[in-house]
């Protein structure tokens, strides 16, 4: 190998340690910013009157929006947990996306549905074509169905959000369990700020085999199998401490399609969901900062730690697969999309540091990991590098995203304590280690592929996740 060659090997080799470097320290810095959040919030808790709030007339009234596809085995007990949740005043809107299962038909035997005519506001066109409306016989303004042909779940949530009669829109997926005061706890930054907020989030928690009664979970643990117990620590890293960490420094630019809370006004004035993005729950949350920032208004999007919304995680590597390609093909589309406020300081912190962050250390990582995968030991087959350096690069990007897991499983634990078994502690520490031996690799791999989906433009659908559901029982 010439002398050249061997140069620009040892320097990607290099560069490759520091980008890990950065990357992790970045982690870190976003993982103590969300420790002072949790600090405040636990004070904050102390006197946040939450009874006053669902006491008062001034509580703004919110719909729920549910897109449906296919999701008869448990639409029911899902609306019937958003039913018995802590909230004043709200309604639910479930928009059936042209399911071919039994959806329908099971909320209109455990609801009673009448057919009700209803038009929606103008400016938010749908796809697929609504074919019906109805309402629960004996709580007409507390569920509404709508049925449509099918458009996707951007398009569902835009019916939804037209026919919403409330202020404030929460999207929620139909598969989600939300804890009795999560509405009310998420809310409450529209409340105390009504004049600036646009758009909040909440937590996701995985459920997988946590105890469900009458669409509660009544008993946090950790996942029997070691794939979803790997989900749980990074879920706890990036859905929780690292979207805590951008909250903090006014920095968010991902709100969870899961659990969101938007200003319905501002959602429409800004087109609605995107339904040619298979991110469309990031992409608004990005067309928000982009419309707000450019019209020079004073608004807030902000990340509340402790209100709750359970998902299941995928319980296989194929459904992990699709679902992981899916994600990060989206996080392409959405910097694309808006590829112009990149560095543009005109958007402030959003445009100079959090689009540039999520470029380089989102976007860009697994194809830098997989890159380094070849190259570093390449090098060090060729003497262009040695032993220690290869120790040096390990340390620099497993060990320390090693440390950074056990440091968010431990702040998580003093913040939170929502698994109380020093069993369910010990597999998360396990997990946080085993998730950087495979998992990591493989996950690059997957996200590459959505990332080559993105560069091809090939046509994404909204498709199906199999569930292995969850352990669950009736009230005794």
């Amino acid at each position: 190998m010439t002398g050249w060659l061997r140069e620009a090997l040892y320097r990607i080799d290099v560069a490759a340690m520091v980008y890990f470097l950065l990357l992790n320290t970045s982690y870190l810095i976003l993982l103590l910013l969300a420790s002072i959040e949790f600090a405040g919030h636990r004070r904050r808790t102390r006197y946040s009157g939450g009874d006053d709030m669902f006491r008062s007339p001034l509580t703004p009234p919110v719909s729920v929006i549910v897109p449906a596809y296919n999701e008869g085995p448990g639409i029911v007990e899902a609306v019937r947990s958003i039913m018995a949740l802590h909230y004043p005043r709200f309604e639910i809107v479930v928009v059936d996306d042209g399911s071919t299962d039994d959806t329908f038909t099971a909320l209109a035997a455990a609801f009673g549905l009448v057919e009700t005519p209803r038009a929606p506001v103008p400016g938010l066109r749908a796809l697929g074509a609504v074919r019906s409306v109805h309402v629960a016989a004996d709580e007409p303004d507390r569920l509404m169905v709508v049925r449509k042909a099918n458009g996707g779940k951007a398009d569902a949530l835009n019916v939804g959000i037209a026919l919403a009669s409330s202020p404030l829109v929460c999207m929620v997926d139909a598969d989600s369990l939300l804890d009795p005061e999560a509405l009310l706890t998420v809310a409450r930054p529209f409340a105390d700020d009504p004049l600036r907020v646009v758009a909040t989030g909440g937590v996701i928690r995985i459920v997988n085999d946590c105890e469900v009664v009458a669409g509660r979970v009544v008993g946090a643990r950790m996942p029997r199998r070691w794939l979803p117990r790997i989900q749980v620590i990074e879920y706890l890293r990036s859905f929780l401490l690292g979207r805590a960490g951008w909250s903090r420094v006014g920095s968010l630019v991902v709100i969870s399609g899961a659990f969101g809370l938007f200003r319905r006004d501002d959602v429409i004035a800004a087109g609605g969901m995107a339904t040619d993005c298979i991110g469309e729950d990031a992409e608004l949350v990005v067309r928000l900062h982009h419309t707000l920032r450019r019209a020079e208004r004073d608004y807030r999007v902000t990340f509340v730690s402790e209100p709750v919304s359970w998902s299941e995680a995928p319980n296989t590597w194929r459904v992990l697969r699709k679902q992981r390609a899916r994600w990060h093909r989206g996080l392409a589309e959405i910097i694309w999309r808006h590829r112009g406020m990149v560095f543009n300081p005109r958007y402030g912190r959003i445009g100079m540091i959090a689009m540039p962050w999520y470029l380089l250390f989102e976007l860009l990582a697994p194809v830098i990991e997989l890159a380094a995968l070849v190259l570093v030991p390449l090098g060090l087959a060729l003497s262009v590098v040695d032993i220690d350096f290869a120790w040096r690069f390990l340390l620099a990007s497993y060990g320390y995203a090693v440390v950074i897991s056990l440091v968010a499983l431990l702040a998580e634990e003093i913040a939170y304590h929502r698994y109380p078994r020093w069993r369910d502690l010990g597999i998360g520490l396990a997990a946080a280690v085993l998730e950087n031996v495979g998992y990591r690799q493989v996950l690059a791999l997957w996200q590459v592929e959505g990332l080559w989906a993105a560069v091809r433009g090939r046509r994404h659908v909204w498709g199906e996740m199999s569930r292995a559901g969850f352990v669950t029982r009736e009230r005794p």
